[in-house]
């Protein structure tokens, strides 16, 4: 699993932004990155997920994302830095198993 997060932060871009309330967690360096096309999957501080600003279930935010292309569309991923971890990898490994490459995590300049 920690393999899985290492190779998912060398790979992912650093953005800073914010749309949902959501405490990002902090970074040294972040580079900005086009959010305009991308879909956006949001977890907060309580742990609900939110697709494109809609509160989704674990279960229909699986569902949305199958209906993208691997391919081509990026997905912009902000956690709370206050959710529990598990959630954000539980989004990371879910788009991995199905061939996303175009995923971005969003967290504020320290």
């Amino acid at each position: 699993m920690l393999v899985l997060l290492v190779i998912v932060l060398t790979s992912a871009s650093f953005v800073t932004k914010g749309a949902i309330p959501v405490d990002l967690p902090k970074a040294g360096e972040s580079k900005k990155a086009v959010t305009e096309k991308m879909k956006t999957v949001v977890i907060d501080e309580s742990g609900s997920f939110y697709f494109d600003s809609k509160r989704v279930s674990f279960k229909e935010l699986k569902e949305t994302i199958l209906k993208l292309d691997p391919k081509k569309d990026p997905i912009l991923i902000k956690s709370d830095a206050k959710s529990q971890f598990q959630n954000f990898i539980k989004v990371i490994d879910f788009l991995k198993t199905k061939g996303f490459e175009k995923i971005t995590i969003e967290t504020q300049k320290e």
